[in-house]
């Protein structure tokens, strides 16, 4: 009991931080910009829910497509803590946006799928994991780590515009730091479980 337990919280958080609601705060209020509160709440939980039917959808259909493909376990995990750790590497050393990317996001009103549910929370990475958990893990741990992830996300979200007040921007890109660095540790291990599994075999 005590080991799925600590499976759940250790899978939530790994998609948790793959999810990178903390990181991803200060572009949605960016995005969001101009619209009322009241209607950014609404805008967060719409985006949300249809980040989760698009994981949910992807947990369901990945193991099949897996089998058709001839893709084995331990070159999933493998390719998963590559792909995890290149995501790492991007949360500690994000990208400088250019001015003309920051203008074009700014420019949507109202985001709608894209790019909020899609890539910046159900993106390439989680999707990724997400299948990855549900090939090691039983069916109901992964999925009571989906939706433990998922609300975690939506609650920073919902709440991103009051923490901004408590926490300057040095402060949040600090904290996404600290995540994507544990997220190394994640994807290192899970790339040296995958090459155990196979030189065992």
């Amino acid at each position: 009991m005590k080991d799925h337990i600590l499976s759940i919280f250790t899978i939530a958080f790994s998609l948790f931080i793959l999810m990178n609601s903390i990181g991803n705060g200060p572009l949605f209020l960016s995005l969001m910009k101009g619209i009322s509160k009241q209607r950014q709440k609404e805008i967060v939980i719409r985006e949300m829910l249809i980040a989760l039917a698009i994981i949910i959808i992807f947990f369901f259909i990945g193991q099949l497509l897996l089998k058709f493909l001839g893709i084995t376990p331990d070159a999933l995990q493998i390719a998963g803590g590559v792909i995890l750790f290149l995501v790492s590497l991007k949360i500690l050393f994000p990208p400088e946006k250019t001015e003309r990317e920051i203008q074009e996001l700014v420019k949507i009103t109202e985001p709608f799928i894209v790019p909020l549910a899609m890539p910046l929370i159900a993106g390439p990475a989680v999707l990724t994991a997400v299948i990855l958990y549900a090939k090691q893990e039983p069916f109901m741990i992964v999925s009571l780590a989906i939706i433990i992830a998922w609300a975690l996300s939506l609650a920073v979200l919902w709440f991103s515009a009051h923490l901004s007040g408590f926490f300057t921007e040095r402060g949040l890109t600090a904290i996404e730091r600290l995540m994507g660095f544990i997220l190394i540790l994640i994807a290192i291990q899970m790339f040296l479980n995958g090459v155990g599994s196979f030189m065992k075999a």
